[in-house]
């Protein structure tokens, strides 16, 4: 087999760059002061004249290695003086973040990293981070997704760019390294005389990660000696796969998904006619949105969830971040704690205008009739000369009623809810948008007939509710 080719670090970042342009002017680059980092760091400062963007450095301080952990950031602060750039050096204790949170040592240094990173972004204007993660770091990613029992998606291994959230801010990972190994990153560090610092816990096999590095993929390649190619083959073919899903799934979101506050209700009809590739991926999707995240979220949660779909109305599963899947009736619910509680208050809707409330936003225009209505359950048109200007959003009451869109006579609204099969746990979550002591709409379900458009309206009314996090 033809030996892998190699790059240098400049003409891959200059690649990368081509291929996924940066979208701000500035740039912050993570640096450890391992050989990965600063290989990373002095290849873009080589580049600087040639970048459209500018560059600011960051490194935290873990104090985790005690006075190797200060000569690490030294290091970094005197790299930075000698290349001229300006450099942002923070410290947090990570085993008091562990302790506190009940995580691995691993998990809580990352998250506190990141955390860091995403401030320090926000802070000096950057829309980006670049991490040093190279070709090898993305094998043992990969060989970590299957150990842990990770689906085709988790085969992928390391994408070149993801979008995050952290702390509330969207900010882009970047890895501009991932086409080059780390004896390549090794060798230009050596070649221009660096030294960077050498982290001695990466010789323990405490981490999982390292027993991945130093025990699994030697004997790995003892069976095949090009396992790391084999391994990175498998994820472009399943990226390739992936990118399909991910299209298939958007396309069909909207008509068999509908989501509300801390709630994905999927039409049960229209979700076990698609092939099961495609259901096992929106059921991921939906898993993503409410948690936010797929970490610890295993290929046999998502395969519990399909198992369900097969099973009688009323049954449940529990999944972490406090997510239940349930089958009702003729749909299938995902739902945080959040969304099981009832909804409380009474909110006054501003109109024209926007009202943010627990767990939604609500969005209100007025305009002449539209030609034609949506056919979206969180989005009403009313005739705004029948409705007045004082709507506010509550909870159901009892003995509350309406006249149903396409019914004659009136209907209390927990004999509609019954009819209509919402399960009872669910009813008390249901909102109600009203004028006064008139219901004028079911929120998700229904509006009331004499609000309705009509060819003598005027002027209408659009209220558009989107879940927002509580």
């Amino acid at each position: 087999m033809p030996r892998q080719k190699s790059f240098t670090p400049e003409s891959v970042i200059q690649e990368f760059f081509r291929q996924h342009p940066l979208k701000s002017t500035r740039l912050l680059v993570a640096v450890s002061g391992g050989p990965d980092s600063v290989c990373l760091l002095h290849a873009l400062a080589q580049l600087r004249r040639n970048l459209p963007f500018g560059l600011q450095v960051a490194h935290l301080n873990h104090r985790l290695r005690g006075s190797n952990s200060n000569a690490d950031a030294q290091y970094v602060f005197d790299l930075c003086h000698k290349l001229g750039l300006s450099v942002t050096i923070g410290q947090v204790d990570v085993k008091a973040y562990r302790r506190e949170h009940k995580l691995t040592l691993e998990e809580a240094a990352r998250e506190v990293r990141y955390r860091f990173l995403a401030e320090t972004a926000r802070r000096v204007g950057a829309g980006a981070v670049a991490v040093g993660h190279t070709r090898d770091d993305n094998v043992e990613t990969i060989l970590l997704h299957i150990l842990r029992g990770a689906g085709t998606r988790g085969l992928v291994g390391l994408s070149p760019v993801v979008p995050r959230v952290i702390s509330g801010r969207k900010i882009e990972i970047i890895r501009p390294l991932l086409a080059i190994s780390r004896a390549e990153t090794g060798a230009y560090c050596r070649v221009h005389n660096l030294q960077p610092r050498q982290d001695t816990t990466n010789a323990s096999l405490a981490p999982l990660r390292n027993r991945v590095r130093l025990e699994l993929l030697p004997l790995l390649r003892k069976y095949n000696a090009d396992i790391d190619a084999a391994l990175r083959r498998a994820a472009e073919i399943a990226a390739a796969d992936t990118a399909f899903l991910e299209k298939a799934a958007a396309q069909k979101w909207r008509q068999v998904a509908v989501q509300t506050a801390g709630e994905i209700t999927f039409n049960r009809e229209k979700l076990q006619r698609l092939p099961v590739s495609l259901r096992r991926y929106l059921l991921r999707m939906a898993v993503e949105k409410l948690a936010g995240t797929l970490k610890d979220i295993e290929s046999r949660h998502i395969e519990e969830m399909l198992a369900l779909t097969q099973k009688s109305t009323g049954k449940r599963l529990s999944l972490p971040y406090g997510l239940d899947f349930t089958r009702e009736y003729d749909r299938f619910v995902l739902s945080s704690k959040s969304a099981r509680a009832a909804f409380e208050g009474a909110y006054q809707i501003n109109l024209p205008g926007v009202t943010d409330i627990p767990g939604w936003r609500i969005t209100t225009t007025l305009a002449p009739p539209p030609l034609r209505l949506d056919n979206d359950p969180l989005m009403a048109y009313l005739d705004a000369d029948k409705t007045g200007q004082e709507l506010v959003i509550r909870g159901r009451r009892p003995g509350d009623r309406f006249q149903p869109l396409g019914m004659k006579g009136m209907k209390k609204i927990s004999d509609y809810l019954l009819d209509a099969r919402v399960p009872r746990a669910r009813r008390s979550r249901v909102p109600v948008v009203v004028a006064g002591e008139q219901v004028l709409w079911v929120v998700g379900h229904r509006i009331d007939e004499r609000v309705k458009i009509t060819p003598q309206t005027k002027k209408s009314m659009k209220l558009v509710f989107k879940p927002t996090s509580v």
